[in-house]
């Protein structure tokens, strides 16, 4: 059976580090646009000025500063990716070609998965060469290649799967496990036709072209959502660099656009944030443990009404939790700094 093995590996591998930080630095920037919000909904309406401009000036440079880990810790995580899961990063760009080193980076395109091309296309010449390979003359492969390739990683996980069935059979046979030995890295890949057929053993050349297919993640909500996260990322630290240069310039609350700007861009944190957790987990799609364990065979054996019952239990819970968090964060941002009682602030019966 597949276990955990080397725990500290899992840690401190280069990917898990780029994506840890990343993550965190996207919470510290959630964070700063909320105070940066609340902070322009202040000077709009006039209150509690001298406290709004302090904390429209904290959660600027913040910001500013969160908004370029989370650019940067992306480049670097775009880079691991490259490294080791070139299919994800075929799928995030519509790459259906290998392209000659250094690969473009697609702006847009009009993506046709059922003949795995594009109707057209925009792109940056060099740019994702340079992100997933950090060279000039390192090709990255392209969705067709790589289907090839893993139709024959298929063909070759075959033999390990049955290699395996027959050494639980008889654990001293020698042969058995030379055959699995020599095919071990396909055994995930020869797991995928599982989803096929009961024995691989028997899988046809058409099941086996279907589990080739399914190898690939689906491209078309991979390469917007991965766009529609960049672009909101650039477009937060344009408004946290906009802020910071109102503090330094000392004009916070001089410009109302950008009080309004910073307003209305309260809730993008978090859709840049759930569309990041789609591009993470769909991108990483047939596997639960990349290349190792299909997701079809890593869900649990819970009957249908456990299941719905356990995740009508959860979205309840949470439910609960998103109505008490909202009426809490409405009543605080009416109350502002008059929540801490001191007599010193609007609302206040001592500061009228």
């Amino acid at each position: 059976r597949m276990e955990l093995v080397d725990l500290a590996t899992v840690l401190f591998n280069p990917d898990a580090q780029a994506k840890f930080v990343h993550t965190v630095s996207a919470g510290y920037l959630t964070g700063a646009m909320f105070v940066l919000s609340i902070s322009s909904w202040y000077l709009l309406r006039g209150r509690d000025v001298a406290f709004a401009r302090r904390s429209f000036r904290i959660a600027a440079a913040f910001g500013l500063a969160s908004a370029l880990s989370v650019i940067v810790l992306g480049d670097e995580s775009g880079y691991t990716v490259g490294e080791a899961q070139q299919t994800k990063l075929a799928a995030m760009e519509a790459m259906w070609e290998t392209e000659p080193a250094p690969a473009g980076l697609k702006l847009v395109a009009g993506i046709d998965e059922a003949k795995m091309r594009n109707s057209w296309e925009l792109e940056i010449p060099w740019l994702l060469g340079l992100i997933g390979t950090r060279s000039l003359d390192r090709p990255l492969p392209g969705l067709k290649d790589i289907l090839a390739t893993n139709r024959a990683r298929i063909v070759s996980g075959i033999v390990a799967v049955e290699a395996l069935a027959a050494l639980r059979q008889a654990p001293d046979d020698t042969a058995a496990r030379a055959r699995f030995e020599a095919h071990r890295a396909d055994l995930g890949f020869g797991l995928l036709l599982r989803k096929q057929v009961a024995d691989v053993s028997q899988a046809t050349p058409a099941q086996i072209d279907r589990a080739a297919r399914d190898s690939l993640p689906r491209v078309t909500p991979l390469f917007w959502s991965f766009r529609l996260m960049v672009g909101l990322g650039f477009l937060m630290l344009a408004l946290f660099a906009t802020a910071a240069w109102s503090s330094v310039r000392g004009r916070i609350g001089e410009r109302r656009w950008l009080l309004h700007w910073a307003l209305w861009s309260l809730p993008l944190p978090w859709i840049a944030c759930e569309v990041g957790w789609i591009v993470a987990e769909l991108g990483r799609q047939p596997w639960t443990i990349y290349g190792i364990l299909p997701t079809h065979l890593s869900v649990s054996s819970l009957s249908v009404g456990t299941l719905y019952g356990s995740l009508a239990g959860f979205a309840g819970f949470y439910a609960v939790l998103v109505i008490i968090e909202m009426a809490l964060m409405l009543r605080f941002a009416r109350m502002g700094p008059a929540s801490l009682g001191t007599g010193r602030y609007h609302g206040e019966t001592a500061h009228a």
